[in-house]
């Protein structure tokens, strides 16, 4: 087998970057879908050089409130057509998460945050390694799930920090 220059370069970069741990890690990204924050972790992990990939919920809105029909055809009502986008959102999210490695989710102070809060869950229950991000303003709301999660920290910055310690 032949390995390209390349190849060996980057191998050699992780061990020197990364005290000899070469391991990919899939971080599902849970939270508000209206703000860039998940962009900015993505940028972050990639100045840092970190081996991570990432998914996450649809975060398209509206074509998170069509699939059901675009995939079923038209729905008698308003209910029949939230039942049918949820039971294919719900579906594609938990095929995303059971496939991470590790889940953020992050709690903003702009939006509910209902979607976030069973995602969260779903992760705990899961036995995923979970970091909630959420402003000092929920600290009392989310107690209890912070007290379930691994870590909690304010920022997408510090977030980060903990995946990066991983490889140290």
């Amino acid at each position: 087998m032949k390995l390209s220059y390349y190849f060996i370069f980057q191998v050699i970069q992780r061990i020197i970057n990364f005290g000899g741990i070469n391991m990919d890690l899939t971080v599902y990204l849970a939270g508000e879908i209206h703000t860039n924050w998940r962009d900015e972790l993505k940028k972050l992990a990639e100045e840092k050089d970190l081996p991570l990939s990432f998914v996450a919920p649809q975060t398209n809105h509206d074509r998170s409130d069509d699939i059901g029909e675009a995939i079923l055809g038209e729905q008698p009502g308003k209910l029949y057509r939230d039942s049918a986008a949820s039971d294919i959102n719900n579906f594609r999210t938990q095929v995303m998460m059971q496939k991470a490695d590790v889940v953020i989710a992050l709690f903003g102070e702009q939006y509910k945050q209902w979607n976030t809060a069973m995602d969260t869950s779903a992760a705990i229950t899961l036995n995923k390694p979970t970091i909630i991000i959420r402003p000092e303003s929920l600290i009392h709301p989310l107690k209890e799930l912070s007290n379930k999660a691994n870590v909690t920290v304010e920022t997408v910055e510090q977030a980060l920090q903990v995946l990066a310690y991983i490889y140290e």
